[in-house]
């Protein structure tokens, strides 16, 4: 369905990136994904939709713009050299959806029906957690995730104890200055039962699945522990390569790689059309169960070199690869009960209760119905045999029901006007589909999150409180809401699990550091529903006090420049709710000190008043916060892409495909001494 409103695609792509970068998290940080990957990238194709449609929605931010990801606490950060990039994925699981690729490469690369069919290489899609390994003169030197593309772990240490990857590379491979190798660490299946079998005979906890155990063993802070998991590898690709000419085509890659020495699946063809993508997809799918290790698909890749080299990419994906799934698993089952649960950002979600089936591998007894409007939708009722789909996911969704006559009177579902934790007012935005508590950082189902979000770098930047302490404080019932971070005393931090008495002073001090926060950066820790970074700035300076922002009217809020009726009417609500005004007096009794911004009687110069830059590449002493900073503080916007209303680009070392776009649109580009002489005399 196409959103021809406005007001709406804007409501409906900020939902829909909350959506999804909720779930990436859950997915590539806590490996404790609650989403089927059907579902997500039916969402994230609805977002790409949205955002072609509408330019103008585009943000930074964006899931869409970037992969998402971030570095754990406990490993130190790694920077690519080469981004580790996502590829596009084909829902279409039919045939169809290899067609669907061949055309768009063939119509890319501007071939017409008369030419040759194009040559491609198809490997199997592994379900586990992507790895660059860094080799130079053939010795392994690191190991790190994929992260957020940009920057991973270095989990070196827990990748040396896979027997499967070699430390040393064999042949020309050795002479090379650097050879960075990207693969998948997976678990066997017949690995993953004897570990749990062990685990049972030790009387301890069961795990959930191979992909999720492979990656918990490879973010295990003791080597020891990530040795005692069985993991495997497969090689698929490359990152930075120097001293070594790279093979030219795709299939020719993985040969040298096997010929170095690294494992790469035998299961892999070169074809030429759609017809050997079909065909390999189809017998792999025939294989699919019988395979010793978890796949969910193929990927197809342009096998020439050159070719790749042509079709480039398009934001945060290549051109010339897909990941073409298969169909999920089903079984049916009955509905035995609908119950509410209240998910870390306030979202209630509908969850089933089931009679167990066995379903993907597991016996599952729980699966989500998204929303009341899907449920709806799909005419789901508690008694009903509905129809599980569970195909490598952890937490299975229903699809459907039987067709079949029900008992005489069975109601429909109805979202609970109260929230089932806190009692809060449950409320839903006018035109979405999703019900959320209200309760905001008063809520003890979304306690984890405000405290993450509060202490985060952007926020209040309270170094040293990461998710393990939390999870410890929010589970021991040390902290309760926000306010009670700045009771906590170094006696009682200290004895917490892997907490020294030195740690413990450290995050002492930086909670007492962050009680003269800027304004705005104290507004965005609140978690005020979409209030980011650019929106809490804009408010702090408008209002210039929190009391005057706590008193303001909604038609007081929309004259905040940027600020809109959805925006307005949720921080209205945020501070109208007393639960949430009282913690904001607690905090402010706690010594927090918000300082004051100048407000409207701001006379600082503002030379970029009304101008959108982009950033790209590495500048030489600024970084790309920094950067950002001083642009919205001399008035500017920073956007996440290049188009025909941006007024300059900032470009400094691997600028990438947005100095292309710049150049090809005829916009100023900028190195970072234009941009200080810029921020200095102001824009022409």
């Amino acid at each position: 369905m196409t959103i021809t409103d406005s007001g709406a695609a804007r409501a409906r792509a900020a939902a829909l990136r909350e959506l999804l970068n909720h779930h990436a998290h859950l997915y590539y940080v806590l490996d404790a994904p609650s989403l089927p990957d059907a579902e997500y990238d039916k969402l994230f194709q609805e977002l790409q939709a949205l955002e072609a449609a509408h330019p103008e929605l585009l943000t930074p931010d964006s899931p869409t713009q970037r992969v998402i990801g971030r570095v754990l606490d406990g490993f130190s950060p790694v920077r690519h050299a080469v981004p580790m990039l996502s590829i596009r994925t084909e829902t279409d699981t039919s045939p169809a959806g290899a067609e669907a690729f061949d055309a768009r490469v063939r119509r890319e690369l501007g071939l017409g029906p008369e030419a040759p069919a194009v040559e491609y290489a198809a490997e199997l899609k592994f379900d586990g957690l992507a790895i660059n390994l860094r080799y130079e003169r053939g010795v392994l030197v690191q190991a790190a995730t994929r992260g957020d593309g940009e920057t991973g772990e270095d989990v070196t240490q827990n990748i040396r104890t896979v027997k499967q990857i070699p430390l040393r590379l064999r042949g020309e491979a050795a002479a090379a200055a650097v050879i960075e190798v990207r693969g998948e660490v997976y678990m066997r299946r017949d690995d993953f039962e004897a570990l749990n079998e062990r685990q049972r005979a030790k009387g301890e906890k069961t795990f959930v699945n191979p992909r999720n155990t492979a990656a918990g063993a490879v973010r295990q802070l003791d080597p020891a522990a990530a040795a005692a998991k069985p993991l495997s590898f497969f090689a698929y690709g490359l990152g930075d390569v120097q001293g070594w000419e790279i093979p030219p085509t795709h299939a020719g890659l993985l040969d040298a790689l096997q010929a170095f020495g690294l494992p790469v699946c035998e299961h892999r063809s070169v074809s030429a059309g759609a017809a050997g993508l079909v065909a390999f997809h189809q017998a792999m799918g025939a294989l699919r169960d019988s395979l010793p290790f978890d796949i969910d698909g193929i990927v197809y890749k342009v096998n020439s070199r050159a070719l790749q080299q042509q079709l480039g990419f398009v934001t945060r994906e290549p051109r010339w690869a897909v990941a073409h799934k298969y169909p999920a698993q089903e079984q049916v089952t009955r509905l035995n009960a609908i119950e509410i649960q209240v998910g870390r950002t306030g979202k209630l979600t509908p969850v089933a209760k089931l009679e167990p089936v066995f379903v993907g591998g597991t016996t599952v007894s729980n699966a989500t119905l998204h929303n009341v409007f899907e449920l709806r939708r799909k005419g789901v009722r508690v008694g009903d045999q509905v129809i599980v789909r569970r195909a490598g996911d952890v937490i299975p969704e229903i699809v459907g029901k039987l067709e079949a006559v029900r008992e005489p009177y069975v109601p429909n579902f109805r979202m609970p006007a109260l929230c089932p934790v806190c009692g809060s007012a449950v409320l839903r935005e006018k035109g979405g589909i999703d019900h959320r508590c209200s309760g905001g950082i008063f809520c003890p189902a979304q306690r984890k999150q405000a405290l993450l979000h509060f202490a985060g770098r952007r926020a209040m930047d309270i170094e040293g409180l990461g998710d393990k302490l939390v999870d410890q404080l929010v589970d021991g019932g040390i902290v309760l809401s926000l306010p009670g971070l700045y009771k906590l005393g170094v006696a009682k931090l200290a004895a917490l699990e892997r907490m020294a008495e030195k740690s413990a002073q450290n995050l002492v001090d930086a909670l007492e550091a962050s009680k003269r926060p800027p304004l705005g950066r104290f507004l965005f820790a609140l978690g005020i529903r979409h209030v980011g970074e650019t929106t809490a700035k804009d408010l702090a300076r408008h209002f210039g006090t929190l009391e005057a922002l706590m008193r303001a009217s909604v038609e007081q809020l929309l004259e905040v420049p940027d600020v809109g009726p959805i925006v307005a009417a949720s921080v209205h609500a945020f501070f109208a709710q007393p639960h949430n005004r009282e913690v904001v007096e607690q905090l402010l009794a706690a010594g927090v000190q918000p300082q004051e911004s100048q407000g409207q009687a701001d006379e600082r110069p503002r030379p970029l008043l009304g101008k959108t830059l982009v950033l790209t590449g590495t500048l030489p002493t600024l970084s790309r916060d920094a950067a950002k900073e001083l642009i919205e503080n001399a008035g500017g916007k920073v956007s996440g892409s290049v188009s025909k209303k941006t007024h300059y680009v900032v470009a400094g070392e691997e600028a990438g495909s947005k100095l292309d776009k710049a150049r090809e649109l005829g916009i100023t580009v900028l190195d970072e001494a234009g941009l200080q002489t810029l921020l200095s005399e102001g824009a022409d």
